[in-house]
C-alpha cells in the first residue's frame, strides 16, 4: 500500500528536531524498519516525518565510569560489534546479533526499536536484565527514565509528547559475571516468540547474583524476581526456571498459545542459566 500524503523533516541538529517533534503532528524516523511498514499499511499516518540521520552523536557508544552510553540512533549492527559493547556488556551484543538478518541490523536502531516497544522485541529483555536506563529529552528539558518503567505495555513505553529517546545509559558488566541471551525465534520474522536474558555472578561455588528478564512472552517484557531469589538462596537452575512466568499474562495467537509461552520461558530460562553459569570464571 502507499502511505498517506506527509511533510519529510531532516533536521541537521538534535534542539532543531526536538522543535519539530514539540507540536506532536510529527514521527520520528530512526531505522524506519517499524515505521515504514505502518505508514504503507496506514496504521500510522504522521503529519511530518522526522529523520534523525543528520543529527550530529546520536549513533555514538562509548563509556565514561563505568557506565556505557548508547546513543539512540546506534544500528543494531553497531551494537552487536562494537567493541565497547562486545567488552563492556556483551549481553547486550548478544542480543543485537540475534536480531531479524544483516540487513534488519545494518539500518535498525535501538532507539527506535525500543520506542517501538514491540511485545516481541530481543532489546527489552536484555535492557532489564542489565539494568540499564533510557534519557529522554524535549525541547525544554530531559528526564532519565530506568528501563522497568520505561516499557509500559505493548507498544507503550513512558515516553511523553514532544520526547526523543536520546541514549541509553547501560552499566557495565562486571569481569567476574556470566550472560546470555536464549530465544525461540519466530521463523518469519526472527522476532522473539520467547527470549530470556540472563546474568549470574558465582561465589564460593553459588549464585550470589541473578538477573533474568523475559520478551515475548507477554504484552511486555518483565524481570522474574522470583527466580531470580530463588537462585540467590541457593536452589537450583531447574527449580529457578520452572517459576519463570509464573502468574504474568501471556500472549497467544496462531503460532504459539500463551502456555506454550510460558513453558518456552522456562525452557530458554534455564539454557540461559545453564549458559551464563559456564561462563562466570
Amino acid at each position: 500500500m502507499i502511505p498517506n500524503e506527509f511533510e519529510y523533516r531532516s533536521p541537521a541538529t538534535l534542539q532543531e528536531a526536538l522543535q519539530l517533534v514539540a507540536d506532536g503532528s510529527g514521527k520520528i524516523l530512526a531505522g524506519g524498519m517499524s515505521l515504514i511498514p505502518m505508514m504503507k499499511l496506514r496504521l500510522a499516518s504522521p503529519g511530518n516525518v522526522i529523520d534523525l540521520s543528520r543529527v550530529p552523536g546520536l549513533n555514538q557508544i562509548t563509556e565514561a565510569g563505568g557506565v556505557v552510553h548508547i546513543g539512540a540512533m546506534a544500528t543494531h549492527h553497531q551494537i552487536e560489534t562494537s567493541p565497547v559493547t562486545r567488552g563492556r556488556c556483551p549481553l547486550l551484543a548478544e542480543a543485537a546479533a540475534s536480531i531479524g538478518d544483516i540487513q534488519v541490523r545494518n539500518m535498525g536502531t535501538i532507539g527506535g526499536s525500543i520506542a517501538h516497544a514491540d511485545p516481541a522485541a530481543d532489546y527489552p529483555a536484555a535492557l532489564l536484565a542489565l539494568e540499564a536506563q533510557v534519557r529522554l529529552a524535549s525541547a525544554n528539558s530531559e528526564r532519565t527514565v530506568a528501563a522497568a518503567d520505561f516499557f509500559q505495555d505493548a507498544f507503550t513505553t513512558a515516553i511523553e509528547p514532544g520526547e526523543i529517546v536520546v541514549e541509553l545509559l547501560v552499566p557495565a558488566e562486571e569481569a567476574s559475571e556470566g550472560y546470555k541471551y536464549a530465544k525461540a525465534p519466530h521463523p518469519a520474522s526472527g522476532f522473539a516468540v520467547v527470549g530470556v536474558a540472563a546474568r549470574v555472578k558465582t561465589a564460593n561455588g553459588k549464585i550470589s547474583m541473578a538477573r533474568i528478564a523475559v520478551t515475548g512472552m507477554g504484552p511486555r517484557a518483565f524481570r522474574d524476581t522470583a527466580a531470580e531469589q530463588l537462585l540467590e538462596s541457593g536452589a537450583s537452575v531447574a527449580a529457578a526456571a520452572a517459576v519463570v512466568g509464573e502468574g504474568q499474562e501471556t500472549n497467544s495467537d496462531l503460532y504459539a498459545s500463551g502456555e506454550y509461552r510460558r513453558h518456552l520461558a522456562r525452557v530458554h530460562a534455564a539454557r540461559a542459566l545453564a549458559a551464563a553459569i559456564s561462563r562466570t570464571p
